[in-house]
């Protein structure tokens, strides 16, 4: 096992493409650490340059307390599982697993033991003699992590490796990787665009955005308490609302409406007559149809069904003509709270949950 260490790390390609920006990142030891960022915030050209797959323009990659920034990707001692799983078609699925095993010359014997040893490990073994073209893509996944296990690294390296998957093998595939990995305790960083798939299997998580990280921590501290603006527009599976204000004391004034500043742990005298942004998420919002103190009105606009809840988008722009302004949010709401469309309601936020930005930072 390793931990994973990389110092002023930077990668640019043709044209001054800057992919990574002089970043710095340590990842202990057995931890299951997560890059997460949309596309093209450099999170896959992370983790093919701690592979060895892109060579760092400047800075160090280290791993286990040694400099590997010079090295190939078979002298790093780590073991990488792509988005389409990279397994060799022609193959029997015996042979995908014991590929890394030939490479490093391990004899024909000891490398079927080893294959079956960990084919039998993720319930594998009925299907050795298969070729890839004939398993599903669950199936195909647990084969390539094999092939990951079979020679058992100090780092595993996975690049969205469930995104292939339908919804109910991606769930599956979730609880098995959390619970293999914790298992084997094997440090792994692990690529993904899903924020749910982040929160629920990191120990640890990067946003990145344009080669920079913009927040790292727990995925609680990144979910309650988003560093940033980009951030918290970024992370929980309905966006943050995120409304422009005026600090007015204790409070903030939203769409002409005073709205209760952050309050409990954490939070931070506001600065009087400062322009920010008021944060709330869905979740921490209260609806209903009665006025009350602190409250943001507004028509429902949008019902959406999320199953076990409801998403409803209020249009407060009426509350606010008289001032000028207006705000658009959305609140969560049970499944079998009865709402009907253009029915005026009121939002109502958790103090201890109120979030305000300014200049895009958190205050």
């Amino acid at each position: 096992m390793a931990a994973i260490s990389l110092t002023g790390l930077t990668k640019v390609y043709p044209g001054d493409v800057t992919a990574l920006d002089a970043l710095d990142l340590v990842v202990p030891d057995g931890e299951f650490f997560a890059l997460l960022g949309p596309s093209g915030c450099g999170k896959t050209t992370l983790l093919r340059t701690i592979a060895g797959l892109e060579a760092a323009t400047g800075g160090t990659v280290a791993i286990g307390g040694r400099d590997v920034t010079a090295l190939p990707p078979g002298k790093r001692d780590v073991a990488m599982v792509f988005q389409d799983y990279a397994l060799f078609p022609h193959m029997t699925v015996r042979d995908n697993i014991g590929y890394p095993l030939r490479i490093r010359k391990v004899p024909g014997p000891e490398r079927a033991a080893k294959a079956a040893e960990v084919a039998g490990e993720l319930e594998l073994l009925d299907y050795l003699a298969r070729r890839p073209g004939q398993l599903s893509g669950g199936q195909q996944q647990r084969v390539a992590l094999a092939r990951a296990m079979a020679v058992r690294p100090s780092v595993f390296l996975f690049d969205e490796p469930l995104s292939n998957l339908d919804a109910r093998l991606r769930l599956e595939a979730r609880t098995f990787l959390k619970r293999l990995q914790r298992e084997l305790g094997v440090t792994t960083v692990f690529v993904t665009h899903d924020q749910a798939e982040a929160l629920a299997l990191a120990d640890r998580i990067a946003v990145l955005e344009h080669g920079r990280i913009r927040q790292l921590g727990t995925p609680t501290e990144v979910f309650r308490r988003p560093a940033n603006t980009f951030v918290a527009s970024f992370i929980g599976s309905t966006p943050m609302n995120l409304l422009p204000g005026t600090v007015r004391g204790a409070w903030v004034s939203v769409a002409g409406v005073l709205l209760p500043g952050p309050m409990g742990e954490g939070a931070r005298p506001l600065p009087d007559g400062a322009e920010v942004v008021y944060g709330i998420r869905p979740e921490y919002l209260r609806y209903t149809t009665h006025h009350a103190p602190g409250s943001l009105p507004g028509r429902v606009t949008v019902i959406e069904n999320l199953g076990s809840t409801q998403l409803l988008t209020l249009d407060s722009e009426e509350a606010g003509a008289a001032a000028g302004t207006g705000a658009s949010l959305q609140v969560t709401v049970p499944e079998d709270l009865p709402v009907t469309l253009g029915e005026r309601g009121y939002a109502i936020p958790r103090p201890e949950r109120v979030l305000v930005y300014r200049d895009g930072e958190l205050l």
